[in-house]
């Protein structure tokens, strides 16, 4: 009867969380450490996510290790396979620092997981402030690696954790033998020709014996690199205002700033980018910037290419513009609402018979969007919506062979109504969403 009770009763919610593993040292003790955490709270469900890189031979046998290892401490398990053309030396490290972190992304996503938790220590602190000293980086880069920090937005945000970052490597290899744990060593680790392996295993060292506290001193001072940072940042968001507006920043207030004080409107404009998570630039770059502003005027067209994004300056405004497509969605209005819309089902009907496609934008279309209005050229409500020309490409929404949709212009007013079950179409740039997708 007992065991009868008990299967009838609410089972507790779980908490899903996911571990990076790599297989080395310091993932398989974080591993190992999350899964004794476990025992003392048994709603906590336990993902681990491998990257195969396919840059190592034996990447092959890492991907059976983790797999392997998941199921000795019965966690789920997944992976992705990242593919790279042969590129230059120079970027190997980060083109595959990237993508392994989209990677993981996308399987924060698919499994439904809100934390993820990486391995970095102490170490990889120290070597990533030498790192950033070589690059001759400010505040921000001198930070280093937070603890904690989102790492995608959206519907469904993830928060990415750094919890060994204030434990050293001498202190995982501890932990590791008393454990009696198994892991691998990558032979990657041991090239001298990739900057992070010299300062690991040259200078480091080095320091190590001139100041036996280096590595917790350098990663105390990105703790306090990090605490100025914020400072900057709440300084910055008094500067810019008046100037900064979501993803745009008003050219003129921008100007004045800098000619009376141009390391605050630096710190406007890194703050800028920050927001819109986006790398900070070289003050080389910076430079050339501020050249290229002084030297245009507000109505000008200019266009600069900034960590795979373009900055636009149009009527005045310096834009962001991310190069990639976004898709149609049909987003449900709410049963109280008195938003109109297109028929559920009438939407439903047509997307099974294959009649909702998406049509690049010939010339001379027309669409009506208000009642008792005409209908009129898209030229003619771009300009009226003032619309910059990039956002003007946009695929137009078809229904048949009738316009149903057009982005930052509106929907199609005959097919609108006010009863019944009703959807909206909207465009959404650069964000997947599984919300009916048209194919």
């Amino acid at each position: 009867m007992a065991s009868s009770r008990k299967s009838t009763a609410n089972p507790k919610p779980s908490k899903r969380i996911a571990v990076a593993l790599s297989g080395g040292l310091d993932s398989v003790v974080l591993l190992d450490a999350v899964c004794a955490a476990r025992q003392l709270d048994d709603t906590l469900e336990v993902w681990a996510f491998h990257i195969h890189h396919g840059l190592q031979t034996a990447a092959d046998q890492w991907l059976a290790f983790c797999e392997k290892l998941a199921k000795k401490y019965q966690v789920h398990f997944d992976f992705r396979l990242l593919h790279f053309a042969n590129t230059a030396e120079g970027n190997i490290e980060a083109r595959a620092r990237a993508g392994r972190y989209d990677a993981l992304t996308e399987l924060c996503h698919e499994h439904g997981i809100e934390n993820l938790l990486l391995a970095h220590h102490q170490n990889d602190q120290a070597e990533t402030v030498l790192l950033q000293l070589l690059r001759g980086a400010g505040v921000a880069g001198l930070s280093a690696m937070p603890e904690k920090r989102l790492l995608s937005a959206g519907d469904q945000a993830v928060t990415l954790w750094r919890p060994l970052l204030n434990l050293n490597r001498a202190e995982l290899e501890a932990y590791a033998k008393a454990k009696r744990l198994k892991w691998i060593e990558d032979p990657s680790n041991l090239n001298p020709r990739f900057r992070r392996n010299a300062i690991r295993n040259q200078i480091l060292p080095s320091l190590a014996k001139i100041q036996p506290e280096a590595i917790a001193n350098l990663a105390r001072s990105a703790n306090l690199l990090a605490e100025s940072q914020k400072l900057l940042d709440r300084l910055a968001s008094q500067d810019a205002k008046g100037i900064l507006k979501q993803t745009h920043l008003h050219l003129a207030p921008l100007l004045t700033l800098a000619q009376v004080d141009l390391p605050a409107a630096n710190n406007v404009l890194r703050y800028w980018l920050k927001l819109n998570h986006l790398a900070m630039p070289s003050q080389e770059r910076l430079t050339s910037w501020w050249q290229d502003l002084h030297q245009v005027s507000a109505d000008a067209h200019l266009e600069w290419s900034h960590d795979g994004a373009s900055i636009r300056l149009w009527r005045g405004m310096l834009q962001l513009v991310n190069p990639e497509s976004g898709r149609w969605i049909f987003q449900p209005i709410p049963r109280n609402s008195k938003t109109a819309g297109i028929s559920a089902k009438q939407i439903e009907e047509a997307l099974n018979q294959g009649l909702i496609t998406q049509r690049e934008r010939q010339g001379a279309e027309k669409l009506q969007i208000k009642a008792k209005t005409p209908r009129k050229t898209l030229k003619n409500l771009f300009q009226e919506a003032d619309i910059p020309p990039w956002q003007r490409h946009a695929p137009l929404l078809y229904l048949g062979d009738e316009i149903i949709a057009v982005a930052g212009v509106g929907v199609s007013h005959p097919h609108l109504t006010d009863k019944g079950v009703r959807v909206l179409p909207q465009w959404i740039e650069n964000q997947w969403s599984a919300e009916n997708p048209v194919k």
